[in-house]
C-alpha cells in the first residue's frame, strides 16, 4: 500500500492545525503521475485536488480522513498554545484527550487500523491522505502507540509504502521523494 501525502497547503505553511483548504498551486503543480488500479482518497478538498493532479481517479474514503482537531481546526498551533496550554499539553501526552472537542490520536488510530486490516486481502493501491492518517499506518504496521507513530515527519507529497505480510505489515519506506 503505497500512502502519499497531499500536496502542500497554506496552513500547514502557517503551522496551523488541519483544516479543510485547498492546496498551495505551487506545491500541487510538483504532484508527480502516478499509476494504480486501485486508488483512495481522503475527503479532505486536498487530498482528492492532489490525486487529480496525479492523473489518479480516486474512490473517496471518509475514513481516510485526518483527525476532527474541532474547535481547533484552521488554528495556529501556537494561538493554541497562547490560549489553551494546559489542553493542548493533555491533547500532546494522552492518545485519548480530546480537549478540543475533536477526535483523539487513539480513534484515529483504531481507526486506520481498522481500514488497513480490512485491506490485506488485496494490500495494493494508492491512498492519498495527510500526516496523521499516515503516522498511524505506520503505527499500526509498527506496533507503536499513536504519540510514538506521531513522532515521524512527513514531507507534502512524499511516499511512504507498507506491504501486508502473513504476520502483519512490513514498512518498505518512509517519507521517500517522489520523482516528478
Amino acid at each position: 500500500m503505497l500512502f502519499v501525502r497531499h500536496a502542500g497547503t497554506p496552513g500547514m505553511r502557517a503551522a496551523r492545525f488541519p483544516a479543510n483548504e485547498d492546496p498551495d498551486p505551487s506545491s500541487l503543480s510538483r504532484a508527480p503521475a502516478l499509476r494504480a488500479d486501485r486508488v483512495w482518497s481522503a475527503p479532505s478538498t486536498a487530498a482528492v485536488r492532489t490525486a487529480v493532479a496525479m492523473g489518479l481517479e480516486p474512490v473517496v474514503a471518509d475514513v481516510l480522513a485526518e483527525a476532527d482537531c474541532g474547535r481547533w481546526r484552521g488554528l495556529a498551533y501556537a494561538e493554541v498554545a497562547e490560549r489553551e496550554p494546559e489542553a493542548l499539553a493533555r491533547w500532546l501526552s494522552d492518545p485519548h484527550a480530546t480537549p478540543h472537542g475533536g477526535e483523539s490520536l487513539a480513534a484515529l488510530a483504531a481507526r486506520v487500523a481498522g481500514w488497513l486490516e480490512g485491506t490485506r486481502a488485496e494490500p495494493s493501491g494508492v491512498v492519498v491522505c495527510d500526516v496523521g492518517v499516515i503516522r498511524a499506518a505506520l503505527g499500526h504496521a509498527l506496533g507503536l502507540p499513536p504519540l510514538a507513530a506521531a513522532r515521524f515527519d512527513l514531507a507534502p507529497l512524499s511516499t511512504t509504502e507498507l506491504t501486508a505480510t502473513r504476520d502483519g505489515w512490513r514498512v518498505a519506506h518512509v517519507n521517500r521523494k517522489v520523482p516528478s
